[in-house]
């Protein structure tokens, strides 16, 4: 049984890195005022002409590996995607702790936030254009922080075509001012049980989408909490579920599908 282990452990492992290995990876550095960033794009190294871009933001953790891999994943063959850097060079959090504080440096400064936001839309589209990419043809998606990021980049009536929220924060100080500036679609996947955004941040939230003109959709999955989509999630409050993130990620391409058919 140990040795069958093994086995399966090396099959998947020299799986994985099959299916990566055409797809390459570019470092971007650039500053906001006098601070550095360095964000990932990701992109088919057969080539990606006119194909669309995804803005992807990570969770509370910034640019991991883990998340690089997950990137990997939804380029694929499909799009080109560039994995945002939202804190800057100098702080890469190595754990929960550090995590929190970054993320809540900037879940208090919104204005901040949108403005990193923006300005990794800004390079995207100029870096990624000399990679074949249809720069009229981009959506932001995000992951738990990553996912309200989004959203928030939503609200600033970003030009983006769609944005996805995977297990993200819903609310945001300027919500009902806001929301109906958004002029993406919207797509928020929500864990029904998720203990960090609960229930009643759910009803809020759908009580002030209601009241725009957005192209709005809410997905609740039973018997999920938050981070479902990340497998290293291993708590009571956040815990991957399998079943969720894949059924997850099947809205989120039946979305960009249906927009960019």
């Amino acid at each position: 049984m140990k040795n069958l282990s093994i086995l399966t452990l090396i099959l998947t492992l020299t799986s994985s890195l099959v299916a990566n290995d055409h797809i390459s990876t570019k470092k971007v550095s650039y500053d906001i005022g006098e601070k550095s960033f360095e964000s990932t794009l990701v992109y088919s190294a057969d080539g990606d002409a006119d194909k669309p871009g995804i803005l992807m933001v990570p969770n509370w953790m910034g640019p991991t590996q883990g998340s690089l891999e997950k990137a990997m994943k939804v380029a694929g063959d499909k799009y080109v995607v560039m994995m945002v850097d939202m804190y800057g060079t100098d702080v890469r959090p190595e754990n929960a702790q550090e995590a929190g504080a970054a993320a809540g440096s900037l879940r208090g400064n919104r204005t901040l936030m949108r403005e990193r936001a923006a300005k990794a839309l800004e390079v995207f589209k100029a870096e990624a254009a000399d990679l074949g990419l249809d720069t009229s043809k981009i959506a932001a998606i995000g992951f738990c922080f990553g996912g309200g990021t989004v959203l928030e980049l939503g609200r600033s009536g970003a030009d983006v075509d769609a944005v996805v929220s995977f297990h993200g924060d819903l609310l945001s100080p300027t919500l009902e001012a806001d929301a109906s500036a958004t002029q993406a679609k919207v797509l928020v996947l929500h864990g029904a049980d998720d203990p960090y955004v609960p229930q009643s941040d759910v009803s809020e939230f759908v009580q002030v989408m209601s009241s725009t003109d957005v192209d709005w959709q809410l997905v609740q999955y039973s018997d999920t909490v938050h981070s479902f989509t990340n497998p290293e999630a291993d708590s009571d409050g956040s815990r991957y579920n399998e079943t969720s993130a894949r059924r997850s990620f099947a809205a989120m391409e039946t979305l960009l599908s249906e927009i960019w058919r």
